[in-house]
């Protein structure tokens, strides 16, 4: 069996509570059922996950030589990654606080025996 195969994406600018939501419908999956799956997901947190999924399942062509079909799913988790803070005044001359989060999201896949 070949060593885990890692992908990252990190900063992506949704919060990492909203890219979990889509994480869990494809944990332990294989790699292109899950790929299905985020194809037709109408949450805007799909469309990073499935091209971090896409990377990973490149590296795992092109680094080790195996097969799209054999691969699963084996970890995917997202962080927390640096939040924005922007300024806005509110009434009464008060400080209202937009937090811009973001996220970094991370799969490893392995090879079915």
């Amino acid at each position: 069996m070949a060593e885990d195969i890692r992908a990252h994406a990190r900063f992506i600018t949704i919060s990492a509570q909203k890219v979990r939501l889509v994480i869990n419908l494809v944990r332990g999956k294989d790699v292109l059922e899950a790929m299905d799956i985020l194809k037709y997901e109408t949450n805007k947190a799909s469309h990073p996950v499935s091209k971090v999924i896409a990377s990973a399942m490149a590296n795992a062509e092109e680094n080790f030589g195996i097969s799209r079909d054999n691969l699963y799913i084996h970890s995917i988790f997202a962080d927390e990654a640096p939040t924005r803070k922007w300024r806005r005044f509110g009434a009464r001359g008060r400080f209202k606080p937009w937090l811009r989060r973001s996220s970094n999201i991370t799969v490893i896949l392995r090879e079915r025996d």
